[in-house]
């Protein structure tokens, strides 16, 4: 199961940014996050067909210098007809149809993409939050009403708890969210191990 999340600065498109909607189209397809992944971490425009070998070696899950060419036909003819219109669409990229290049646009560099991946035994952060919540409530309620074990705590000791809980919480998640940004690591987060 994959969520994906994203965050925009100002951009200059049409004196606007992409709206929640338009983010989450753009995002829906996993070839289009492949190819958002490749445009973030490339220093320059990368060939279309180049582009298409990096997502076929991560769509197979095998090295860019092992992709076939009858592999990536297929990549290379549906990022030409659908993906990469659709994003240029959305003026995420610039498509040099003479010499077969693309480019991020401002409003791609600008867009923060988190892709939270959830492997079949995690829960999602907001779940883990909620869960903590829930702990830090039951602990205030022990101590308020003396249940045995807990009536030796005071409110100080709950406060610190809560507090140290959910400082640590959100350190690791700001680590892992790091890691889940599209172009932040060699391979998309969704192929990355121990996201």
């Amino acid at each position: 199961m994959t969520s994906t999340a994203a965050t925009t600065n100002e951009s200059s498109r049409n004196g606007g940014e992409l709206s929640e909607d338009e983010v989450f189209e753009v995002l829906s397809n996993r070839r289009r996050r492949f190819v958002i992944h490749a445009l973030k971490r490339a220093e320059e425009p990368i060939d279309v067909a180049e582009l298409s070998v990096h997502v076929t070696g991560w769509e197979r899950d095998v090295d860019p210098e092992a992709v076939r060419y009858e592999d990536r036909r297929n990549v290379y003819s549906t990022l030409r007809r659908t993906h990469l219109p659709k994003l240029e669409e959305k003026n995420v990229v610039t498509v040099d149809e003479e010499a077969n290049l693309v480019e991020p646009t401002p409003e791609l560099e600008e867009l923060d993409i988190y892709v939270e991946v959830l492997r079949s035994r995690e829960i999602p952060w907001s779940l883990y939050y909620v869960g903590l919540a829930g702990v830090a409530v039951s602990l205030m309620v022990a101590v308020a009403t003396g249940t045995p074990g807990f009536a030796g705590l005071d409110a100080i000791d709950v406060g610190a708890f809560t507090a140290t809980a959910f400082g640590i919480s959100a350190a690791a998640h700001r680590v892992v969210g790091r890691r889940a940004r599209l172009g932040n690591s060699e391979k998309p987060p969704e192929l990355s191990e121990g996201t």
